[in-house]
């Protein structure tokens, strides 16, 4: 029996795959290792996914996470997993191999996830041919909700939103600018905070604001990664990711305008990861 498991920054979605009966769906909080340690994810894992399963019997686990990008936080998260599931065969890796996995399958392409936090890369079929990196929320992450949730609570703070959307967010979120910087620098997950008003941006999306800073958004994210890749505009734009997917038609116009055709747009890999394990058991 297989457990699969993609991880974002935000939340994780569980899949028991068995061939003889139905998949079995899950949900618990992200397990990013840059904002979690090992005893953390275990206890969440306790407390909110193990209740509901039966443990022992899971042969295999494939846990894809953001975060999960060098041998140090991949074993942060092996260790909390192999505590959970003591007799099941661990795979552990990042979860831009998830998305490639999931809308490229055994094919060569283009591969990006726009969510919380945005990544790219080019994928040879079975493993990362290259990636360029999206240096975290702090430096870089464009496209990202935590991107577009910046510049909306930025403008918030300078008083630079226009009146009729200003008066809509301080009714939503009853929030001042000390309490944004508080939750920002004092508390933790700055970058699910952030990437919380995104979910703003998505109730207003035919405002001409938020159509602007979304498109800035997705204009950096293409400008300083996508466009980085040698022969970018030779392949088609796949891409996993919330942010990506409520906001597919800005992210069309965008490529186009790159000179990209877009293929695959989901809002979450787990079909395809599903698909992809079973072809391959």
């Amino acid at each position: 029996m297989l457990l699969i498991a993609d991880s974002g920054s935000t939340k994780t979605h569980w899949v028991l795959v068995d061939n003889k009966n139905p998949q079995l769906h899950y949900h618990t909080i992200g397990y990013n290792p840059y904002f979690i340690d090992g005893k953390g994810i275990y206890q969440s894992l306790a407390e909110n996914l193990l209740p509901k399963l039966n443990a022992p019997i899971i042969t295999k686990v494939f846990f894809y996470g953001a975060g999960c990008s060098s041998a140090e936080k991949i074993k942060i998260v092996e260790q909390a997993m192999v505590k959970a599931f003591p007799n099941a065969e661990m795979f552990v890796s990042h979860d831009l191999l998830a998305a490639a996995r999931a809308v490229l399958g055994d094919k060569r392409g283009f591969a990006a996830i726009i969510g919380t936090g945005s990544n790219t890369c080019i994928y040879d079929g079975k493993a990362i041919e290259k990636n360029i990196d999206s240096v975290g929320y702090l430096l870089g992450d464009e496209g990202s909700g935590c991107y577009i949730g910046k510049k909306i609570t930025r403008d918030f703070i300078r008083d630079y939103l226009p009146t009729e959307l200003r008066n809509k967010f301080d009714k939503k979120y009853n929030i001042s600018a000390a309490d944004i910087f508080d939750a920002m620098y004092n508390k933790p997950l700055p970058n699910r905070f952030l990437a919380s008003f995104a979910a703003f941006a998505d109730e207003n999306k035919e405002h001409p604001y938020i159509q602007k800073i979304v498109k800035e958004s997705f204009d950096d994210f293409f400008k300083n990664l996508v466009s980085q890749y040698p022969g970018y505009s030779e392949l088609t734009f796949n891409c996993i990711g919330s942010v990506g997917f409520i906001f597919r038609d800005i992210l069309t116009e965008v490529a186009q305008s790159y000179n990209m055709s877009v293929g695959t747009v989901w809002q979450s890999p787990i079909e395809g990861l599903v698909n992809y394990h079973l072809k391959h058991l």
